[in-house]
């Protein structure tokens, strides 16, 4: 059975299980020392005056950092925090790092410290941004685009949908909270960081400290989640390095709970207007789709909730428009499926508030503007199922049976409610590079500086280096989240799987190539003298087609050629053509929830879904991936929501107690699948990335479940019990 594709057990879910993965927080080293961020009171103004003594003179401290005796770094940013002034952009901002032999004595220390301030207006009301809000752009798309006259579309519209629909705030809260372990041996810096991404940690702080990029090593054997919110380099990283090396000796930063709301990102809040604009029979004649988002007064961060309207529906004029609002919170950040996540949210349940006023089939009113195309650019697809995923998912939903008529369905004193939607998410990938060896012990080697965050990294790299170097998975060693190792990308955008395996498999095609010529010139080998397509490797064992039951152990060949590794090394860039190709994945989402009609209380009985997302290189990992992201989005529909004090720019429900996500009693039967067709456009695999689609879709699929259940539309997210009362 070939390996790419089947179903195989994590080869790092023992060591997971039993406590033997080591995460950031976890090393340890002699003379370690504890850090802990004092973080501001108020949102805007200065620092006027900061006490200290109390905290520099308690038990175990070894220093306390402030704007006053902090190194001046000059490649510092305002972006983040790091000391170099006593201006406060947010609250929750550094002010102060206090460092103690104890993390115990660090925290009691830090509550001494006592700032002073001079507070100036803040800007803290959304609404009253949107007339100085200024437009934004999304890693260097713009954030205005569109084609045809929507005007003109809407005005010769038959029936029109134009509504508004927000998505609160929205923080990531990942079970492994952010720490930083740094280390200096005089010039050389070494740093155990919580990242998604070894490689651009390790750029940022050359920057950031003016030294090499060789003469600091980053380190992230596990991360436990990420979601977008461990790409950046946030101010505790810096802060970590910059107490290293003041106290000559290492320094451990790890952020409390609380302090994962605010100085690390989140996903911003969105006003989003949509106009839809049809003929009587369905065809779409115009879609506007503005959006407001949040950004922070020292950074913009745009959150592209209208991109995914650019490729999801056949129209001849549409308008996307975004609209950054400056705030006087922390930047915000990319939170699973970016913008893709909440745009989905608001066009999917206004396509489905047109196919009401149409007296359609949601399902029919997507296949009358179904497209083949990119509807903005003309480019046709590298690959696109979607008719096939609606056809798979709604047959295994069973949605021919629904009665199209809002609180139409019962069971029992429950209102009945399904709902659907499109899923999409962007195909890309970015380079990377892999090293892989044929071991003298009998072992294969493989390396890779990608990081693995949950994803399954560690597995996937073991399945195509398998398969293709003629090895079982056992003898294979991973080793990557090291920035000694070949460069990898950062692990975002669904873009590991795409960007990694097909390096992994050139590398090892490589390797196996060498180890065929080795054994083809050496007369000991029982492939001595044959072709090299006459050779094959398998169970790593060499041997001619000739004679297969003359069979040779790769180690054996090494040890008589000085126990030297046999090497392959490759180095790629992205295979997809994008000037002539669009890239996107697509799915179908169907959603049934149940509505207590007295109390309003929501609960999602069972979920479908079908992916359109190119080859599956592990059936498990997808699945868990699907499901992942299928629980995100019931999660965005229905639980949560940041609050914040409008008057100090604080989250009031900075903890795990009352910012709400689901637990497993939330969660029904979730039934997933994957169309499994190669997309060979995209990559040598013909993968593409699953990571984020689940999310996309489903959060609008409740909504409208639970518009079907009750009669009544909720535009603002979540939805809760009040708002359906």
């Amino acid at each position: 059975m070939s390996l790419i594709g089947a179903p195989l057990t994590r080869v790092d879910g023992r060591l997971k299980v039993t406590g033997a993965a080591k995460y950031t927080a976890e090393f340890q080293m002699p003379r370690l020392a504890y850090g802990v961020v004092v973080e501001s009171t108020i949102p805007s103004g200065r620092v006027t005056s900061i006490d200290t003594e109390k905290a520099e003179h308690a038990p175990g401290v070894i220093s306390v950092l402030t704007y006053r005796n902090a190194p001046k770094l000059p490649g510092a940013e305002i972006r983040i925090s790091l000391l170099q002034n006593d201006k406060v952009y947010y609250n929750g901002q550094a002010i102060a790092l206090v460092v103690a032999e104890t993390l115990h004595q660090a925290q009691h220390a830090a509550s001494l410290v006592k700032a002073q301030y001079l507070a100036t207006p803040a800007k803290l009301d959304f609404a009253a941004g949107f007339p100085t809000s200024h437009p934004g752009s999304h890693n260097g798309e713009p954030g205005d685009a569109g084609w045809g006259d929507t005007t003109a579309g809407l005005a010769q519209a038959e029936v029109k949908v134009e509504e508004v629909y927000t998505t609160p705030i929205q923080h990531h809260n990942p079970m492994e909270m952010h720490a930083t372990i740094a280390e200096w041996d005089g010039d050389k810096l070494t740093v155990h960081d919580a990242t998604q991404a070894v490689t651009s940690r390790q750029q940022y702080l050359a920057k950031m400290f003016s030294i090499p990029e060789e003469n600091i090593r980053v380190i992230a054997l596990y991360v436990g989640g990420g979601f977008g919110c461990k790409g950046q380099t946030w101010s505790h990283v810096v802060l970590a390095a910059m107490a290293a090396k003041q106290v000559n000796r290492p320094v451990k930063v790890m952020m409390e709970r609380p302090q994962m709301f605010g100085p690390v990102g989140a996903r911003p809040g969105t006003h989003q207007r949509l106009s839809l604009g049809a003929t009587k029979d369905g065809k779409l004649t115009a879609i506007r789709h503005e959006v407001h988002a949040n950004t922070s007064v020292i950074e913009d961060y745009l959150e592209s909730s209208a991109f995914a309207t650019r490729v999801m529906y056949n129209c001849e004029n549409v308008a996307t428009i975004h609209r950054l609002v400056p705030m006087n919170l922390g930047t915000p950040t990319y939170m699973r499926a970016p913008g893709v996540a909440t745009g989905t949210y608001a066009l999917e349940v206004a396509m489905d508030e047109l196919a009401y006023k149409l007296k359609m089939d949601p399902l029919q009113l997507r296949l009358v503007n179904y497209t083949e195309v990119d509807p903005g650019t003309k480019k046709p697809f590298t690959e696109k199922n979607l008719r096939e995923c609606y056809k798979q998912a709604s047959e295994r939903f069973g949605w021919s049976k629904r009665t199209p008529e809002p609180r139409s369905m019962r069971d029992g004193s429950q209102l009945i409610g399904w709902g659907m939607a499109t899923e999409t998410y962007p195909a890309r990938g970015l380079p990377a590079a892999a090293r892989i060896r044929f071991q003298p012990n009998g072992r294969v080697l493989v390396e890779c500086g990608t990081q693995e965050i949950g994803n399954g990294v560690y597995t996937i790299i073991t399945q195509v280096a398998a398969e293709t170097l003629g090895v079982s998975p056992e003898i294979i060693d991973v080793k990557i989240g090291d920035t000694t190792l070949p460069k990898g990308p950062i692990s975002a955008g669904s873009m590991t799987t795409v960007s990694v395996t097909p390096a992994i498999q050139a590398a090892a095609t490589e390797a196996r190539e060498n180890l065929i010529k080795l054994a083809i010139g050496d007369n000991q080998s029982p492939a001595y003298g044959a072709s090299a397509d006459q050779i094959e490797i398998k169970d790593g064992r060499i041997a001619s087609k000739s004679s297969p039951d003359k069979l040779e152990p790769f180690a054996t060949l090494i040890s008589r050629h000085g126990d030297q590794p046999v090497e392959g090394n490759a180095s790629l860039k992205p295979t997809l053509d994008q000037k002539q190709f669009a890239a996107h994945s697509f799915g179908a989402v169907f959603a049934e929830v149940g509505v207590d009609p007295q109390i309003g209380v929501v609960r999602v009985r069972r979920i479908v879904a079908v992916f359109d997302v190119g080859k599956i290189i592990n059936q498990r990992l997808a699945q868990s991936q699907f499901i992942g992201g299928i629980v995100w989005g019931v999660s965005l529909a229905l639980f949560e929501d940041t609050h914040m004090d409008p008057k100090l720019g604080r989250f009031t429900n900075a903890n795990l107690a009352e910012y709400l996500v689901p637990v497993n009693a939330d969660i029904p039967e979730i039934d997933v699948k994957a169309l499994d067709i190669p997309d060979l456009k995209v990559d040598p695999l013909g993968c593409r990335g699953i990571g984020e689609i689940g999310i996309t879709g489903t959060g609008a699929a409740v909504a409208n479940a639970i518009y079907h259940a009750t009669g009544k539309r909720v535009r603002d997210l979540p939805i809760t019990p009040d708002k359906l009362l």
